[in-house]
């Protein structure tokens, strides 16, 4: 069952086809192209990560004297992560870089909610690290024990959520940046829809963790060059960028209120 993260999609689209001639047409021994493995996943994921916090990390400690950096960031992520997207051969080098981009641009975000919130919430920031970190753990441990099973009717309710819900936060996005809707925050911002609204968001980035989950197990059965751990890693982090910005927004809500 294939994940709505389209980075992992290509992954599985393109590449699986590769990696399959090349386990099929060439003869065990004699020059294999090394397959991917879930320890190779595991380790590329955890530098990805390294390199994400080292990012954050000089996001933090620059933001408050040159704010710019937070939007020259996300310019620069956006940009990686469409490239890292679309690259029909995975580079390392660029999920890195996407790596060190997204860290800065998360760095600089928190740092502002951190000195908005200070009074209101002064541990906003480390109660949405702690909020991923535990949903990512929550959402693993419940796709390896199936309690969450990733069928076609899980994908088919999962993909008009996640369509309907783009659509909603786009139209939010515009009715809070052109028309200062819900103070600010858009259709989020409106009363008890608004949180319901924001909730829902941190619930479908949840669940697509565990998308992902799936299709990294289908990549490493399928016999995926190794070379695509990087991809993974990189499907995986865009995710829990996702997450994390998700429950950062809720808390400032639930603050505000």
């Amino acid at each position: 069952m294939a994940s709505r993260n389209p980075v992992l999609i290509r992954a599985t689209g393109e590449t699986l086809d590769q990696g399959q001639a090349t386990a099929t047409e060439t003869p065990a021994g004699f020059g294999n192209s090394a397959l991917m493995t879930m320890d190779d996943v595991i380790v590329k994921t955890g530098i990805l990560f390294v390199v994400l916090v080292a990012g954050a990390f000089f996001g933090w400690n620059t933001a408050e004297s040159n704010s710019s950096i937070i939007f020259i960031a996300a310019i620069v992520g956006l940009v990686l992560g469409l490239t890292n997207t679309f690259k029909r051969n995975v580079s390392p080098a660029l999920v890195l870089a996407y790596g060190v981009a997204e860290g800065v641009f998360l760095g600089g975000i928190s740092k502002y909610f951190d000195i908005a919130y200070a009074d209101k919430a002064p541990q906003i920031v480390s109660q949405a690290v702690i909020g991923t970190l535990t949903t990512f753990g929550v959402m693993l441990v419940l796709y390896r024990t199936n309690v969450i099973k990733v069928n076609a009717k899980f994908m088919k309710i999962f993909t008009i959520a996640m369509v309907s819900y783009f659509v909603i936060a786009l139209a939010s996005f515009i009715a809070g940046a052109f028309f200062s809707t819900g103070g600010g925050w858009g259709f989020y911002g409106v009363g008890q829809i608004g949180l319901l609204l924001c909730a829902f968001g941190v619930a479908l980035a949840a669940f697509s963790l565990v998308m992902d989950f799936e299709l990294i197990t289908q990549g490493v059965q399928s016999g995926l060059p190794e070379k695509e751990s990087w991809r993974m890693a990189f499907g995986l982090t865009v995710t829990l960028v996702w997450l994390y910005t998700e429950i950062l927004r809720l808390l400032a809500i639930l603050s505000d209120r």
